[in-house]
């Protein structure tokens, strides 16, 4: 029964040299029986694997310990190698017994080539990753700075064109038609709106280029001096605000004040039609990370697009109905990006909107 086991059964004497194998030794290693007892398991292993294996087996025959399971590699007759998984044993003996040691070697070389070959193909996509991650980065490198480059140079043609249509509206008033007055104004509005969108893009670029600078940051100061710039600019408006208190975060302080900035003022701009509008900047505990929000209970959105929101010149409102460049959101994120964090919104049509972000410390 033992010489029909799909397993290696095998005893030694007390100085740990081979005493027993069943026939199953013959398939695994390629030896002969008779050629392999009166010798250390540790001849039959990989030269990497021997020392580990004496060592084992001289302290199961010390009495240092009782059992002894490990993976090893196995060098067979015809020069192979084969992973194995031994199980080795000291039984109890009596006092003044001589020692010996028992035990099974598995065949596992399936298992562990399958291991191999999971770990090489991790390793392989990884590498790929990597690589693709590095070309995505360096082409947007190349496109920020491309934007950063054109807007800088779209400005001065703009400028001319703003100011010769002020020079001929201002010249030529009074010998020009009511609808030709009427076009130069739209060109200087054209030009306006495009200065705006050539800034938001400038500033787009600008924080994903410049390096961060971090500091523990008062983010309650912040968007309470946010509130403050907005209430100047719109004295007329009433909006209930609540901000808690001491959130500090470790964070560089210019982008936070850009990140704060954009999220308050589209709440203030989405509130606009609300009858009693409110805003708010809070924080919570999820585990051991701080999520923040900003909301408000202005016209909401619809979260069938949400996706789109944090994309360059995405807007899910019109511009007449809500003014803006469409850089904003996009902006946030990656100062939410640059800092380790996520951003994501909760919002229905009409009932307000949530924009939830954490911040790495």
């Amino acid at each position: 029964m033992l010489q029909s086991v799909k397993q290696v059964l095998f005893r030694t004497d007390n100085i740990g040299q081979l005493t027993f194998l069943n026939d199953f030794w013959k398939v695994l290693s390629g030896f002969a029986i008779e050629q392999s007892l009166c010798r250390p398991l540790a001849d039959f292993l990989h030269p990497d694997d021997c020392q580990r294996a004496r060592a084992a087996f001289a302290e199961l025959l010390d009495g240092q310990r009782q059992e002894w399971a490990d993976e090893l590699r196995l060098r067979t007759h015809g020069g192979e190698i084969r992973w194995i998984a031994i199980n080795a044993r000291r039984p109890s003996a009596g006092s003044g017994s001589p020692s010996w040691i028992a035990g099974t070697l598995d065949d596992i070389s399936a298992r562990k080539i399958a291991e191999m070959t999971l770990r090489n193909l991790n390793l392989e996509l990884e590498a790929r990753v990597r690589a693709r991650t590095a070309e995505l980065e360096a082409a947007n490198r190349e496109l920020e700075a491309f934007s950063y480059s054109v807007s800088h140079d779209l400005r001065a043609p703009l400028r001319a064109i703003d100011g010769f249509a002020r020079i001929l509206y201002e010249d030529a008033a009074d010998r020009l038609e009511a609808h030709q007055r009427e076009q130069l104004g739209r060109i200087r509005k054209a030009a306006e709106r495009m200065a705006i969108l050539i800034d938001a893009l400038i500033g787009l670029a600008t924080v994903a280029r410049q390096p961060l600078k971090r500091q523990q940051v008062d983010l309650s100061a912040l968007a309470e001096s946010v509130i403050q710039e907005l209430h100047a600019e719109d004295p007329e408006r009433r909006v209930e605000v609540e901000i808690t208190r001491d959130l500090s975060v470790n964070a560089d302080p210019g982008l936070m004040h850009v990140m704060l900035d954009n999220l308050l003022r589209n709440a203030w701009k989405f509130t606009r039609d609300t009858r009693m509008p409110r805003i708010a900047f809070l924080a919570r505990q999820e585990g051991t990370r701080t999520v923040y929000c900003v909301e408000d209970n202005g016209a909401g959105l619809d979260m069938r697009y949400a996706n789109r929101l944090f994309e360059p010149f995405s807007r899910l409102h019109t511009t007449e109905s809500f003014p803006g460049t469409g850089i904003g959101l996009a902006t946030v994120k990656r100062i939410v990006t640059r800092h380790d964090g996520r951003i994501w919104v909760e919002s229905r049509p009409g009932e307000g909107a949530r924009f939830h972000f954490t911040l790495s410390h």
